[in-house]
């Protein structure tokens, strides 16, 4: 089951019928996101396979999965918002366990991302994956 944050952005989702009024909130989301420190912006936290450019700082604090991530896109921005509210909080060990992809696709968003787009969402979901199993 998702993070209660993320079951907002559902239920925000169901309420908004234009996909020009999703995707405004998804930019919004972002432009609310707090920005990655630039000591943060290094190859170690930058995500390959995105058009943009992307990071991702994941940390664990207490058996929780954490991280803060920044983007050069709005839109990029604000996927990377939506992750946090999916990820953000989760026990390490139970983030390799839920299904990015069916919450992902419960916003629509795999019929409404350009394939660069959908791409760099697998690569951002990956990252997130591969650095709390290697931490559980």
């Amino acid at each position: 089951m998702a993070q209660a944050a993320f079951e907002e952005v559902v239920e925000d989702f169901e309420f908004l019928e234009d996909w020009e009024d999703r995707y405004r909130m998804v930019i919004e989301m972002g432009k609310a996101m707090e920005p990655l420190p630039e000591a943060l912006k290094v190859p170690a936290t930058k995500v390959e396979g995105c058009a943009s450019q992307v990071w991702l700082h994941p940390q664990i604090e207490a058996g929780l999965f954490h991280f803060q991530g920044d983007s050069d896109a709005m839109i990029v921005r604000g996927l990377i918002a939506v992750l946090h509210r999916l990820y953000d909080g989760v026990p390490v060990a139970e983030v390799t366990k839920l299904d990015a992809r069916a919450e992902l696709g419960r916003l629509g968003l795999n019929e409404h991302l350009s394939a660069q787009r959908s791409n760099g969402l697998r690569a951002m979901v990956e990252r997130i994956r591969d650095y709390a199993s290697a931490a559980a």
